[in-house]
């Protein structure tokens, strides 16, 4: 079963530190409540995680079809490898 990572909407809560994780199935429907303080929540999309035999190239990262970015200023990140979304992404 996967792990996701849920957020409150608000951006931010004293009980739950503002993130939680649940283990659900994927036919589970999405949470729309903290189970811990009642706040309304989304589900977020979490980094993906890679071990193993994985190897984080970036020639490894395009050819699994991923993309990366890395920061290079505060709010502003910049594509080094892959093909899919922006060449840049701003974050407020």
């Amino acid at each position: 079963m996967p792990i996701y990572e849920y957020a409150p909407t608000s951006g931010h809560c004293e009980q739950c530190k503002g993130v939680f994780e649940v283990m659900q199935r994927l036919a589970d429907a999405k949470l729309t409540a903290c189970p811990t303080c009642g706040q309304p929540c989304e589900r977020r999309i979490s980094a993906v995680a890679l071990g193993g035999n994985w190897s984080l190239t970036d020639s490894k990262i395009q050819q699994s079809g991923l993309t990366q970015y890395k920061k290079v200023e505060q709010g502003v990140y910049e594509k080094t490898a892959g093909t899919g979304g922006p060449e840049r992404i701003f974050r407020d």
